[in-house]
């Protein structure tokens, strides 16, 4: 029996900046217009405001009307939908990442590390766990942007994910580590990695090439877009986790040791 392939539809937008409403009716013709088969479709962080450091402002609670849109078009489509925005829960507010299925059941995952370089982490509070998910015999490790720079955080251990998936507003002028560490995260995991990005200039005059990519459990690149705006879907096959683990079994060499937070 062939294993199971998987479709993630990459929306990478230019961001209106701090323009929520204006954010998901750009991201509802975008979703109405996919023609592949819609399965997983994947939004930036802070998808809805751009990475903004005004949660006082911008934040929703989890029963908000972006949450609420999420949701909506996730029914409405037959699909998963996932990327992050500005959450409040009991007076404190969090990059959070959601996983919102089309029965309307809700997994999220909060950033673990928040970039101090932007002040992130004097108005954000950090999450302290990973959230793995399962679709279609796939199992997801869902990050979000500077996660990335910290290897440990998404160490593969125990082969407990196949697909390693990072939602970012990562600036042009790191495009470099960019590319390059989602390529170190596919190859030391060997698992696919993810990376989604925005193009265009924030509110802060800062510039983001998008640069999204998906690499191959050995570290391929299999697609990669800059600069543009786009929205396309790419097929992932379980096979190829499994025949280059059974190749190759690095991860069963790893060190054994554990993150204590």
């Amino acid at each position: 029996m062939p294993e199971p392939q998987l479709n993630f539809t990459l929306i990478q937008p230019n961001i209106v900046w701090e323009d929520k409403q204006a954010n998901l009716d750009r991201y509802t013709k975008y979703i109405e217009d996919v023609k592949d088969k819609k399965e997983i479709i994947v939004l930036p962080e802070m998808f809805s405001t751009g990475f903004s450091m005004a949660p006082e402002r911008l934040a929703e609670p989890m029963s908000g009307a972006s949450v609420q849109w999420m949701k909506d078009m996730a029914a409405k489509h037959r699909c998963i939908l996932t990327g992050s925005l500005i959450i409040e829960e009991e007076g404190k507010y969090y990059n959070r990442m959601l996983w919102v299925q089309p029965d309307g059941y809700v997994y999220h995952y909060d950033k673990r590390h928040l970039f101090g370089y932007a002040d992130e982490d004097k108005h954000y509070n950090a999450g302290d766990r990973r959230l793995i998910v399962s679709v279609k015999g796939f199992r997801i490790c869902l990050m979000v942007c500077y996660d990335l720079r910290f290897p440990v955080w998404s160490r593969n251990q125990n082969e407990e994910y196949d697909v390693l998936l990072y939602v970012a507003n990562w600036p042009e002028r790191r495009s470099l580590p960019w590319k390059a560490l989602l390529q170190a995260r596919a190859i030391e995991n060997m698992s696919y990695v993810i990376g989604l990005n925005r193009v265009g200039e924030d509110g802060n005059g800062i510039s983001y090439s998008g640069d999204s990519s998906v690499f191959s459990p050995l570290g391929e690149l299999l697609w990669q877009k800059s600069q543009n705006p786009v929205c396309e879907t790419v097929t992932i096959d379980k096979e190829q986790v499994t025949t280059a683990r059974a190749q190759f079994g690095f991860l069963k060499d790893a060190d054994d040791f554990a993150i204590g937070l």
